[in-house]
């Protein structure tokens, strides 16, 4: 199969070059998929999963956001952005660019853990541009957590790592899952997944205050329930999870979310909990039936 097309348009920033890549089937394309990364990696490793997509049809974009991959500058700009609506803004403009390509065709979008409380916020602020949207490991912290983790990332040097924050979130992950062989255990069990992510220049970095600070005003934003009400409430929206997933607190801050949504008034609403799965159900030891079941989903959702 032919390697991803790259390609580069200009972030909401005003200064950066967002990369991004298309993935294209061989015949007939029956719908588009983008997907939204998380934290500390980049959108070249979902080339396995893009290509399960492609294989069954499916056009499949993405871009590397502000501070990740191919779209920061050099390493000292690994980790850092300052304006969470610039992620999502430029989001969007690769889905209008994509709709512009693929015309009428079904349009998902995939937002995995951040990209997850990126795609909840472009649901807010765009609805009625998407056929159904898919949430990989999401998750709320409590409003106090969120209000604390904002105030102790508002202090000192934005592009420096706030240790104290990064202590009691990102690095109290993994407590979980002692004794730990690696500080990425919580990530998943497949061992291989776990080392290629520790030893990986474009996921090995911890976040800056100044990321962390807009994200926690990103996920202020997610869980109002005025914001909430804006939502499409017909688009379809499948939540998966590993049910060991910190990040989700083991499947409780998952469910809490999708009942939001319920209330919010979102009519087609699924979470599917991974028995021992953990944060990244795409590189999981059962990520065929994870692979499987989305097809499945999107399949169902297509008109």
């Amino acid at each position: 199969m032919a390697q991803p097309q790259e390609f580069v348009y200009p972030s909401a920033d005003g200064i950066h070059q967002i990369h991004a890549y298309l993935w294209m089937p061989e015949g007939e394309v029956r719908g588009v998929v983008q997907i939204v990364h998380g934290i500390c990696e980049y959108i070249l490793r979902y080339d396995h999963f893009a290509r399960f997509l492609n294989d069954h049809g499916f056009a499949v974009t993405g871009n590397d956001h502000l501070g990740h991959g191919h779209t920061a500058l050099g390493p000292e700009e690994y980790g850092y952005f300052s304006d969470w609506n610039h992620i999502v803004t430029d989001v969007h403009t690769l889905r209008e660019q994509m709709g512009e390509q693929f015309t009428g065709l079904p349009y998902f979008i995939l937002g995995h853990s951040m990209g997850s409380f990126v795609t909840r916020t472009y649901l807010i602020n765009y609805p009625g541009t998407l056929t159904g949207c898919i949430l990989s490991g999401t998750g709320q912290e409590s409003r106090l957590n969120v209000a604390l983790g904002k105030f102790l990332t508002g202090l000192g040097d934005p592009r420096k790592v706030n240790k104290l924050f990064f202590n009691l979130s990102i690095g109290g992950y993994n407590r979980a899952f002692r004794p730990n062989r690696t500080t990425d255990d919580w990530t998943c069990r497949d061992e291989a997944v776990v080392d290629a992510r520790l030893t990986d220049p474009l996921c090995n970095f911890m976040t800056t205050a100044g990321m962390n600070h807009a994200m926690m005003s990103g996920l202020q934003y997610v869980r109002d329930k005025a914001n909430l009400a804006k939502m499409d409430k017909d688009m379809p929206v499948y939540f998966f999870a590993g049910d060991a997933d910190p990040v989700g607190a083991m499947g409780k801050g998952v469910r809490k979310v999708a009942g939001w949504f319920r209330e919010a008034g979102v009519k087609d609403v699924t979470v599917k909990l991974y028995p021992g799965g953990r944060h990244e159900m795409l590189n999981e030891i059962n990520k065929d039936e994870v692979y499987a079941d989305t097809l499945a989903w999107i399949g169902e959702h297509m008109k």
